[in-house]
């Protein structure tokens, strides 16, 4: 009955097959050039139907697969534009799956059919993931309702997804910390496929962050399992449909101001932050909160580690050439006994350069994501980047990253002005905690 092909074989032959397919795709490309059939627009229609020949395939094996379309959909400067755009959907918009299986689900994992549950019930989802698929719901009681249903065999999938992709990973890049990176990755995922899970951090996130500036969904636990995930609804649309609506700056300043104060009422919260900032997973609601969904990918970060990550932002603001390599070495960018320092130095003056450019909007009281040197140059570090193929950095850099990635793409694409001070205050006192006292509008020790 199901439509998610769950076997290793199987998974592993529609994932030769993509690699077949762009193969050839890239293939009759070269070849038109070689015969002289030059098109100005063939490179972007080729990299368009590369993207959506992946999405496609990946889209019927869901699970880890879709999860890596999602981060291809992260504009680093590494994708083609047209790459990015078309994996953007891996999202929000993914294929669902048929309605007779979604009440089989329901049946199995709460012990009725959901006409029996509900007041009503959505046959027909209205959000599609990775991982499971959202259908709208009235309870008993009145309240809307958001109902998440996992995909079958999902959490079944993990190992083999994950050894696959390693497989290829090792033979592009074969270096000791390849197994930390993947074992991260795992439980994450192992996390992120447990829905009780992700209604316990749904709630603790609810109590620290509703307010007149955020909203997330309360949890319904009772008609929870561990492949179910009942939640209270939430109104709003989401990035790109808003930006479909010819906002005024007024407005896309407010939601890119609420994303980036999201992002930093996190810095004190027990090293803990929300790891999973893409569009698909934010709302903006009619009222003018920033509207928060998806809670299973929340990473805790051991302090060492998440006081360092924040020391980041003091020794760039400074200029503290010393401050940063000690901190580089401690989040183990640097290698503190190089075999190759000459290497070893050209990495460091990488790292010092881009560090110092992405988090150079600190440096400003306000500052225009929408400015198009801004990300050029995030692109150009991004492409320099790919000549350091050697992995660095702790693993715990996967998702505290993606966090301040995923944000910082949002509010490019937003084109948002955002004001700055509160959260280098926030830093300030962060900081402060930990280690002597900065002034980081200042730029120098207290």
């Amino acid at each position: 009955m199901s439509d998610f092909p769950s076997s290793k074989f199987e998974r592993g032959r529609i994932m030769a097959k993509t690699g077949l397919k762009v193969g050839a795709n890239y293939a009759g490309y070269h070849l038109k050039r070689v015969l002289g059939q030059k098109d100005e627009n063939a490179k972007k229609a080729l990299n368009t139907q590369n993207a959506t020949d992946v999405l496609r395939e990946f889209s019927k094996l869901r699970g880890t697969a879709l999860k890596l379309a999602q981060t291809m959909s992260l504009d680093t400067g590494l994708l083609p534009e047209e790459f990015v755009d078309i994996m953007t959907q891996a999202q929000y918009k993914v294929p669902p799956i048929n309605r007779v299986l979604v009440r089989t689900i329901i049946k199995r994992e709460l012990g009725e059919y959901p006409e029996k549950l509900f007041a009503s019930f959505t046959p027909d989802a209205v959000a599609a993931a990775s991982i499971g698929q959202v259908h709208r719901a009235t309870l008993l009681d009145g309240r809307e309702v958001a109902v998440k249903i996992q995909y079958p065999n999902v959490r079944e999938t993990i190992d083999s997804d994950l050894a696959i992709a390693k497989s290829v990973f090792k033979r592009l890049v074969d270096h000791p910390s390849t197994d930390d990176y993947f074992d991260e990755v795992r439980s994450k995922l192992l996390e992120e496929t447990d829905y009780y899970n992700e209604g316990r951090q749904m709630e603790s996130y609810a109590t620290l962050f509703n307010s007149e500036k955020f909203e997330t969904p309360r949890w319904i636990p009772e008609l929870s399992t561990q492949r179910v995930l009942t939640m209270t609804y939430l109104n709003g649309r989401h990035l790109d449909s808003f930006l479909k609506e010819k906002p005024t700056q007024e407005e896309k300043n407010h939601f890119g101001q609420l994303m980036w104060d999201f992002f930093h009422a996190q810095i004190d919260n027990n090293y803990t932050v929300y790891a999973d900032a893409h569009p698909g997973n934010f709302l903006f609601t009619y009222e003018g909160k920033l509207g928060i969904l998806d809670f299973g990918c929340i990473k805790k970060s051991p302090p060492d580690f998440f006081n360092n990550y924040i020391r980041l932002f003091d020794v760039h603001m400074r200029d503290d050439e010393a401050g940063m390599r000690s901190v580089y070495q401690n989040l183990e960018m640097i290698d503190r006994n190089p075999k190759d320092k000459d290497f070893e130095e050209r990495f460091y003056a990488f790292c010092r350069g881009f560090g110092n450019h992405f988090l150079s909007p600190y440096t400003y009281d306000s500052f225009d994501f929408g400015d198009p040197s801004y990300e050029r140059i995030i692109g150009e570090y991004a492409r320099e980047a790919t000549k350091f193929t050697e992995p660095r950095g702790s693993k715990h850099f996967i998702y505290v990253s993606r966090l301040h990635v995923g944000l910082y793409q949002m509010l490019m694409k937003l084109s948002a002005v955002v004001e700055t001070p509160d959260a280098r205050r926030l830093l300030e006192n962060y900081l402060q905690k930990i280690s002597p006292a900065v002034d980081l509008e200042e730029g120098a020790i207290l």
